[in-house]
């Protein structure tokens, strides 16, 4: 690790988290300085693990686990519903998110009295509609709600089938049991809409031909726009409609030339599949995992070790990973605050859902244990953290 970084870091450790250290129940999960995990707990068809680690200055990645009523009728469905909402530009649409997709989802199963790809799919759209109403509202007062977005990753266990939708790069993984040699395999389940992946860049070239610099290699990486690396979102309205891509939005948002069609989709991928007896485990994560970590090494973690804590146990292997990458000790990585962590890694989160079979066959039957839990994060004074200087600052120093 160079001497600027080791001088910038200590610059900035300034008044630890260790103030914050060993806080909560585990009813409500547990706070470690900026880390926050509930080890194990009960949903509909097993056992579950939740971890989330602070970068930003504000946590702007957002989760929950349901266990119980998918819907407002007594009938059912029944299951399991998770959600990993990965902000990006502030925290506004990942909180948004957290407080509406799920009280969507279950009104539109309460219509349809069953749970449903379109289910999810008119739940996502409800949930974009109503927060760019919330930005028209604000547009004038906080133009740059019109540039905070969110990745959305949901999860459903109903019925013995599970349904994932997506829009963005979060990821959900799959462990399956290989009867004939006992190894348990990282199945990818869900489709990620990241620039950086040449179908995904296909795509837009395809539905953008009069624009050649709808993909732009900013910095050695691809973004739409020169501007974000997600091809799907929910939010990023200044990349969705036009004029809410003008002043008074800063300058670095604003494309020189106006667009006559959104460039950004809110539209999910979604996966419908029966679940198998050899499938054991999900594991549900924002990509600040799986930048450090592979499917296959991420399901040998949670298949080699005990359940309680297993979140916690991927979080801790990236974090170790993150401060090899910087020739560092992950002892020290941890000591870094919120903010400067951001340098190092990003905000990351897990949910481990276990699949106990005999469960899972009890389909929409199985009212099963009636819970809701939110990945948290720790809320500071706003001058918690040591005036330091950036990196750019420090190297001109």
């Amino acid at each position: 690790m160079s001497e600027a970084w080791m001088n910038f870091v200590r610059a900035c450790w300034g008044p630890s988290s260790a103030q914050y250290i060993h806080s909560g129940s585990d009813a409500v999960g547990r706070q470690d300085g900026l880390l926050w995990y509930k080890d194990s707990g009960q949903h509909t068809t097993g056992e579950f693990s939740m971890a989330v680690v602070q970068a930003n200055n504000l946590l702007e990645d957002q989760s929950q686990i349901e266990s119980g009523p998918l819907s407002s009728l007594e009938s059912g469905p029944y299951g399991t519903f998770v959600g990993i909402y990965d902000g990006h530009g502030g925290p506004e649409t990942s909180r948004y998110i957290n407080d509406h997709l799920f009280h969507h989802v279950k009104r539109f199963a309460s219509e349809q009295q069953s749970m449903s790809a379109e289910v999810l799919r008119k739940a996502f759209q409800a949930t974009e509609e109503g927060f760019f109403s919330l930005v028209t509202k604000q547009w004038l007062m906080k133009p740059q709600i019109a540039a905070v977005g969110s990745c959305c990753l949901v999860g459903v266990i109903c019925g013995g089938t599970l349904y994932v939708a997506n829009v963005g790069d979060s990821r959900v993984v799959l462990g399956r049991l290989v009867k004939a040699t006992g190894e348990v395999l990282a199945m990818q389940l869900s489709m990620e809409h990241n620039v950086g992946i040449e179908s995904v860049r296909q795509e837009l070239y395809s539905l953008h031909p009069d624009d050649s610099q709808i993909v732009v290699l900013k910095h050695n990486v691809w973004r739409v726009k020169g501007l974000i690396q997600v091809s799907r979102s929910i939010g990023d309205i200044y990349l969705k409609k036009p004029e809410y891509n003008r002043e008074p939005l800063y300058v670095k948002f604003r494309l020189r030339e106006p667009f006559k069609r959104p460039i950004l989709s809110s539209e999910p991928s979604i996966l419908v599949q029966p679940l198998q007896l050899q499938d054991q485990f999900l594991i549900f994560a924002s990509d600040g995992l799986w930048e450090h970590i592979s499917n296959q090494e991420a399901v040998d973690i949670v298949q080699n070790h005990p359940r309680s804590g297993s979140a916690r146990r991927l979080v801790k292997a990236a974090l170790q990973e993150a401060a090899k990458k910087r020739e560092m000790r992950y002892s020290d990585l941890k000591k870094i605050d919120r903010g400067v962590r951001r340098h190092f890694h990003d905000d990351i989160t897990v949910v481990v859902v276990y699949l106990d079979s005999n469960l899972v066959s009890r389909a929409t039957s199985n009212k099963g244990p009636t819970l809701s839990v939110r990945g948290g994060g720790i809320t500071l004074p706003a001058n918690s953290l040591a005036p330091c200087m950036t990196p750019t600052e420090l190297s001109n120093s």
